[in-house]
Protein backbone atom coordinates (compact mmCIF):
# COMPACT_ATOMS: atom_id res chain seq x y z
CA UNK A 1 0.00 0.00 0.00
CA UNK A 2 1.67 3.79 -0.65
CA UNK A 3 2.47 5.48 2.62
CA UNK A 4 0.32 8.30 2.01
CA UNK A 5 -2.22 5.68 1.95
CA UNK A 6 -0.92 4.42 5.29
CA UNK A 7 -0.89 7.98 6.76
CA UNK A 8 -4.20 8.64 5.82
CA UNK A 9 -5.20 5.95 8.21
CA UNK A 10 -2.69 5.95 10.88
CA UNK A 11 -3.82 6.61 14.48
CA UNK A 12 -3.07 10.88 15.47
CA UNK A 13 -3.17 12.82 18.75
CA UNK A 14 -3.73 16.43 18.71
CA UNK A 15 -0.83 18.44 18.39
CA UNK A 16 1.26 15.81 16.41
CA UNK A 17 -0.88 16.19 12.99
CA UNK A 18 -0.20 12.84 11.43
CA UNK A 19 3.19 11.41 13.18
CA UNK A 20 2.53 7.67 14.11
CA UNK A 21 2.22 6.57 17.86
CA UNK A 22 4.36 3.15 17.06
CA UNK A 23 1.44 1.14 15.57
CA UNK A 24 2.08 -1.31 13.27
CA UNK A 25 2.47 0.20 9.79
CA UNK A 26 -0.23 -1.61 7.70
CA UNK A 27 2.85 -1.49 4.83
CA UNK A 28 5.13 -3.93 7.14
CA UNK A 29 4.78 -7.84 5.41
CA UNK A 30 1.78 -9.52 7.84
CA UNK A 31 2.97 -12.80 8.79
CA UNK A 32 2.74 -15.34 5.82
CA UNK A 33 -0.99 -17.60 6.31
CA UNK A 34 -1.01 -21.10 6.34
CA UNK A 35 -0.69 -22.59 3.18
CA UNK A 36 -4.24 -23.89 2.03
CA UNK A 37 -4.10 -27.72 3.19
CA UNK A 38 -3.96 -30.19 0.00
CA UNK A 39 -7.23 -31.65 -1.03
CA UNK A 40 -7.86 -34.89 0.39
CA UNK A 41 -8.15 -37.88 -2.51
CA UNK A 42 -11.16 -39.83 -2.41
CA UNK A 43 -12.10 -42.80 -4.01
CA UNK A 44 -15.71 -43.64 -5.04
CA UNK A 45 -17.83 -45.99 -7.23
CA UNK A 46 -19.76 -45.04 -10.56
CA UNK A 47 -22.22 -48.36 -9.87
CA UNK A 48 -25.78 -47.52 -9.39
CA UNK A 49 -26.52 -48.50 -6.05
CA UNK A 50 -23.18 -45.58 -5.08
CA UNK A 51 -24.69 -42.80 -6.79
CA UNK A 52 -26.62 -41.59 -4.54
CA UNK A 53 -23.75 -41.36 -2.03
CA UNK A 54 -21.47 -39.02 -4.61
CA UNK A 55 -24.54 -36.85 -5.52
CA UNK A 56 -22.46 -33.45 -5.56
CA UNK A 57 -19.72 -34.33 -3.97
CA UNK A 58 -16.97 -32.63 -5.85
CA UNK A 59 -15.67 -29.43 -4.26
CA UNK A 60 -13.54 -27.70 -2.85
CA UNK A 61 -10.88 -29.86 -0.58
CA UNK A 62 -11.37 -32.81 -2.32
CA UNK A 63 -9.88 -34.64 -5.27
CA UNK A 64 -12.21 -37.12 -6.56
CA UNK A 65 -11.58 -40.27 -8.17
CA UNK A 66 -13.58 -43.08 -9.33
CA UNK A 67 -12.64 -46.93 -9.93
CA UNK A 68 -13.70 -50.48 -9.19
CA UNK A 69 -14.25 -51.02 -5.27
CA UNK A 70 -11.46 -53.45 -5.33
CA UNK A 71 -9.16 -51.33 -7.04
CA UNK A 72 -10.07 -48.65 -4.75
CA UNK A 73 -9.26 -50.79 -1.83
CA UNK A 74 -5.66 -51.50 -3.16
CA UNK A 75 -4.98 -47.63 -3.55
CA UNK A 76 -6.83 -46.88 -0.23
CA UNK A 77 -4.11 -49.70 1.32
CA UNK A 78 -1.49 -48.42 -1.20
CA UNK A 79 -1.64 -44.97 0.00
CA UNK A 80 -2.79 -43.39 -2.56
CA UNK A 81 -5.96 -42.36 -1.61
CA UNK A 82 -6.99 -40.74 1.89
CA UNK A 83 -9.95 -42.05 1.94
CA UNK A 84 -12.16 -44.07 -0.24
CA UNK A 85 -15.97 -45.86 -0.67
CA UNK A 86 -14.49 -49.26 -0.04
CA UNK A 87 -15.85 -53.32 0.28
CA UNK A 88 -16.85 -53.77 4.32
CA UNK A 89 -14.79 -57.09 4.52
CA UNK A 90 -11.80 -55.09 3.27
CA UNK A 91 -12.28 -52.14 5.99
CA UNK A 92 -11.05 -55.26 8.32
CA UNK A 93 -8.33 -56.18 6.11
CA UNK A 94 -6.94 -53.40 6.11
CA UNK A 95 -4.02 -51.82 8.36
CA UNK A 96 -6.19 -50.42 11.21
CA UNK A 97 -8.99 -48.56 8.90
CA UNK A 98 -11.07 -46.12 10.39
CA UNK A 99 -14.87 -44.88 9.43
CA UNK A 100 -14.87 -41.62 8.22
CA UNK A 101 -18.94 -41.09 8.25
CA UNK A 102 -22.37 -42.37 8.60
CA UNK A 103 -23.07 -42.57 5.71
CA UNK A 104 -22.82 -46.41 4.13
CA UNK A 105 -24.44 -48.62 1.60
CA UNK A 106 -26.49 -51.06 3.46
CA UNK A 107 -29.61 -52.95 3.14
CA UNK A 108 -32.33 -54.01 5.85
CA UNK A 109 -34.10 -56.76 3.99
CA UNK A 110 -33.73 -57.77 0.03
CA UNK A 111 -31.33 -55.85 -1.46
CA UNK A 112 -31.83 -57.33 -4.84
CA UNK A 113 -28.29 -56.68 -6.33
CA UNK A 114 -26.66 -59.64 -5.14
CA UNK A 115 -27.72 -62.97 -5.41
CA UNK A 116 -26.59 -66.29 -5.44
CA UNK A 117 -28.40 -68.91 -8.17
CA UNK A 118 -28.00 -72.38 -6.98
CA UNK A 119 -28.07 -75.42 -9.71
CA UNK A 120 -27.76 -77.64 -6.64
CA UNK A 121 -29.36 -77.47 -3.02
CA UNK A 122 -27.44 -75.08 -1.46
CA UNK A 123 -26.47 -78.18 1.36
CA UNK A 124 -24.86 -79.94 -1.53
CA UNK A 125 -23.11 -77.64 -3.58
CA UNK A 126 -19.22 -78.25 -3.87
CA UNK A 127 -18.27 -75.13 -6.57
CA UNK A 128 -19.41 -71.77 -6.15
CA UNK A 129 -18.40 -69.48 -8.85
CA UNK A 130 -18.09 -65.52 -7.71
CA UNK A 131 -18.42 -62.33 -9.65
CA UNK A 132 -14.95 -60.89 -10.31
CA UNK A 133 -16.30 -57.87 -8.48
CA UNK A 134 -17.70 -59.34 -5.08
CA UNK A 135 -15.67 -59.23 -2.51
CA UNK A 136 -17.67 -58.52 0.82
CA UNK A 137 -21.03 -60.39 -1.45
CA UNK A 138 -18.60 -63.43 -1.80
CA UNK A 139 -17.44 -63.64 1.58
CA UNK A 140 -21.00 -63.36 2.77
CA UNK A 141 -22.05 -65.69 0.45
CA UNK A 142 -19.52 -68.33 2.45
CA UNK A 143 -20.19 -67.42 5.94
CA UNK A 144 -24.13 -68.14 5.25
CA UNK A 145 -23.55 -71.66 3.52
CA UNK A 146 -20.71 -72.65 6.38
CA UNK A 147 -23.06 -71.81 9.09
CA UNK A 148 -26.58 -72.56 7.44
CA UNK A 149 -25.70 -75.54 5.38
CA UNK A 150 -22.32 -76.25 6.97
CA UNK A 151 -20.27 -76.60 3.04
CA UNK A 152 -17.27 -74.64 2.51
CA UNK A 153 -17.30 -74.86 -1.37
CA UNK A 154 -14.34 -74.71 -3.91
CA UNK A 155 -14.48 -71.05 -5.13
CA UNK A 156 -14.38 -70.06 -8.38
CA UNK A 157 -13.97 -66.70 -10.25
CA UNK A 158 -16.60 -65.36 -12.92
CA UNK A 159 -14.82 -62.83 -15.56
CA UNK A 160 -17.03 -59.93 -15.38
CA UNK A 161 -17.62 -60.16 -18.89
CA UNK A 162 -18.62 -63.88 -18.89
CA UNK A 163 -22.39 -64.67 -18.01
CA UNK A 164 -23.71 -67.18 -15.84
CA UNK A 165 -23.24 -70.28 -18.85
CA UNK A 166 -19.54 -69.81 -18.75
CA UNK A 167 -19.11 -71.41 -15.39
CA UNK A 168 -20.47 -74.92 -14.02
CA UNK A 169 -20.40 -74.52 -11.14
CA UNK A 170 -22.72 -75.88 -8.53
CA UNK A 171 -23.80 -71.89 -7.50
CA UNK A 172 -22.91 -68.53 -9.07
CA UNK A 173 -23.08 -65.61 -7.19
CA UNK A 174 -23.57 -62.34 -8.85
CA UNK A 175 -23.87 -58.93 -7.91
CA UNK A 176 -25.17 -55.37 -9.83
CA UNK A 177 -27.11 -55.06 -12.74
CA UNK A 178 -26.28 -59.02 -13.86
CA UNK A 179 -28.25 -60.15 -10.62
CA UNK A 180 -30.54 -57.01 -10.86
CA UNK A 181 -31.80 -58.68 -14.05
CA UNK A 182 -32.23 -62.19 -13.02
CA UNK A 183 -31.32 -65.21 -15.07
CA UNK A 184 -32.21 -68.21 -17.03
CA UNK A 185 -32.01 -71.25 -16.58
CA UNK A 186 -32.67 -74.17 -13.86
CA UNK A 187 -31.97 -72.85 -10.60
CA UNK A 188 -33.25 -74.75 -7.89
CA UNK A 189 -33.50 -71.87 -6.02
CA UNK A 190 -31.65 -68.43 -5.67
CA UNK A 191 -30.22 -66.69 -2.11
CA UNK A 192 -30.89 -62.78 -2.52
CA UNK A 193 -28.39 -62.45 0.34
CA UNK A 194 -29.54 -59.34 1.98
CA UNK A 195 -32.84 -61.17 2.91
CA UNK A 196 -30.89 -64.13 3.59
CA UNK A 197 -28.34 -62.27 6.00
CA UNK A 198 -31.18 -60.25 7.48
CA UNK A 199 -33.35 -63.33 7.97
CA UNK A 200 -30.57 -64.83 9.70
CA UNK A 201 -29.17 -62.24 12.07
CA UNK A 202 -32.12 -60.35 12.37
CA UNK A 203 -29.43 -57.25 11.59
CA UNK A 204 -29.17 -55.08 8.61
CA UNK A 205 -26.28 -55.65 6.43
CA UNK A 206 -23.76 -53.13 5.21
CA UNK A 207 -21.93 -53.27 1.59
CA UNK A 208 -19.45 -50.49 1.58
CA UNK A 209 -18.01 -47.69 4.20
CA UNK A 210 -16.47 -44.44 3.45
CA UNK A 211 -12.75 -45.63 5.14
CA UNK A 212 -9.61 -43.73 6.29
CA UNK A 213 -5.70 -44.85 6.57
CA UNK A 214 -4.97 -44.37 10.28
CA UNK A 215 -2.40 -41.84 9.23
CA UNK A 216 -4.72 -39.26 7.73
CA UNK A 217 -4.67 -36.38 9.97
CA UNK A 218 -7.87 -36.29 12.82
CA UNK A 219 -8.67 -32.82 11.26
CA UNK A 220 -9.02 -33.94 7.49
CA UNK A 221 -11.76 -36.52 8.57
CA UNK A 222 -13.20 -34.00 10.59
CA UNK A 223 -13.61 -32.14 7.59
CA UNK A 224 -14.81 -34.51 5.25
CA UNK A 225 -17.28 -35.96 7.32
CA UNK A 226 -19.77 -33.67 6.66
CA UNK A 227 -19.11 -33.18 3.49
CA UNK A 228 -19.57 -37.29 2.70
CA UNK A 229 -22.90 -36.79 5.10
CA UNK A 230 -24.31 -33.78 2.92
CA UNK A 231 -23.95 -35.63 -0.07
CA UNK A 232 -25.76 -38.81 0.77
CA UNK A 233 -28.30 -36.37 2.01
CA UNK A 234 -28.39 -35.19 -1.21
CA UNK A 235 -27.99 -37.87 -3.11
CA UNK A 236 -31.32 -39.18 -1.11
CA UNK A 237 -32.99 -36.20 -1.91
CA UNK A 238 -32.99 -36.44 -5.13
CA UNK A 239 -33.21 -40.45 -6.06
CA UNK A 240 -36.19 -39.82 -8.60
CA UNK A 241 -33.75 -37.32 -10.41
CA UNK A 242 -31.04 -39.92 -9.78
CA UNK A 243 -33.47 -42.78 -11.00
CA UNK A 244 -34.69 -40.97 -13.99
CA UNK A 245 -30.96 -40.57 -15.39
CA UNK A 246 -29.83 -43.93 -14.58
CA UNK A 247 -32.38 -46.22 -15.29
CA UNK A 248 -32.09 -47.24 -19.27
CA UNK A 249 -28.48 -47.16 -18.77
CA UNK A 250 -28.90 -50.42 -16.42
CA UNK A 251 -31.72 -52.49 -18.25
CA UNK A 252 -34.23 -51.04 -15.95
CA UNK A 253 -37.62 -48.80 -15.27
CA UNK A 254 -37.91 -45.43 -14.20
CA UNK A 255 -40.22 -47.40 -11.45
CA UNK A 256 -37.78 -50.19 -10.70
CA UNK A 257 -34.45 -47.90 -10.70
CA UNK A 258 -36.57 -45.94 -8.12
CA UNK A 259 -37.40 -48.70 -6.05
CA UNK A 260 -34.25 -50.19 -5.62
CA UNK A 261 -32.70 -46.85 -4.30
CA UNK A 262 -35.65 -46.05 -2.04
CA UNK A 263 -36.80 -49.64 -0.84
CA UNK A 264 -34.31 -52.16 -1.31
CA UNK A 265 -30.99 -49.80 -0.75
CA UNK A 266 -30.05 -48.04 3.04
CA UNK A 267 -27.75 -45.39 3.65
CA UNK A 268 -27.58 -44.55 7.41
CA UNK A 269 -24.33 -46.51 9.52
CA UNK A 270 -26.50 -46.37 12.86
CA UNK A 271 -26.00 -48.78 15.96
CA UNK A 272 -27.89 -51.63 14.57
CA UNK A 273 -25.64 -51.69 10.84
CA UNK A 274 -22.10 -51.02 13.59
CA UNK A 275 -23.53 -53.90 15.37
CA UNK A 276 -24.08 -55.82 12.00
CA UNK A 277 -20.42 -54.77 11.07
CA UNK A 278 -18.97 -56.50 14.19
CA UNK A 279 -21.18 -59.65 13.75
CA UNK A 280 -19.93 -60.19 9.91
CA UNK A 281 -16.42 -59.46 11.41
CA UNK A 282 -16.48 -62.42 14.09
CA UNK A 283 -18.17 -64.83 11.29
CA UNK A 284 -15.52 -63.77 8.59
CA UNK A 285 -12.46 -64.32 11.24
CA UNK A 286 -13.68 -67.39 12.19
CA UNK A 287 -13.62 -68.62 8.78
CA UNK A 288 -10.50 -67.19 8.34
CA UNK A 289 -11.64 -64.78 5.68
CA UNK A 290 -10.62 -61.70 8.28
CA UNK A 291 -8.11 -60.96 10.42
CA UNK A 292 -8.63 -61.62 14.27
CA UNK A 293 -7.92 -59.24 17.42
CA UNK A 294 -8.86 -56.03 15.69
CA UNK A 295 -10.40 -53.16 18.17
CA UNK A 296 -13.76 -52.61 16.48
CA UNK A 297 -15.00 -49.65 18.96
CA UNK A 298 -11.77 -48.14 18.32
CA UNK A 299 -12.60 -49.30 14.24
CA UNK A 300 -16.13 -48.38 14.34
CA UNK A 301 -15.69 -44.86 15.77
CA UNK A 302 -16.60 -42.10 13.94
CA UNK A 303 -14.42 -38.58 13.81
CA UNK A 304 -13.69 -36.97 16.86
CA UNK A 305 -16.11 -39.80 18.94
CA UNK A 306 -13.93 -40.67 22.33
CA UNK A 307 -12.40 -43.60 21.91
CA UNK A 308 -12.61 -46.85 24.67
CA UNK A 309 -9.19 -47.80 26.47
Amino acid sequence: MPRTAMLDHSPTVAGIGSMSLGFPSSDRHSPPSKPAAPPARVGAVQYLNTKPLVHGLAGPGIALEYDLPSRLADQLAAGSLDVALIPSIEFFRGDAYRLVSDACIGCRGPVMSVKVFFRKRPDRIDTLAVDEGSRTSATLARILLAHRCGVAPQIDVLPLEDDISATTADAVLLIGDRAIGGQRGNFETVWDLGEEWCRWTGLPFVFAVWAARRDVPEATLRRLEPLLNAARDTGRANFASIAAAEAKGHGLTVPQCLGYLRDNLHYDLGFRERAALALFHDRAAALSLAPKGIDLDRALALPGAPMSQ
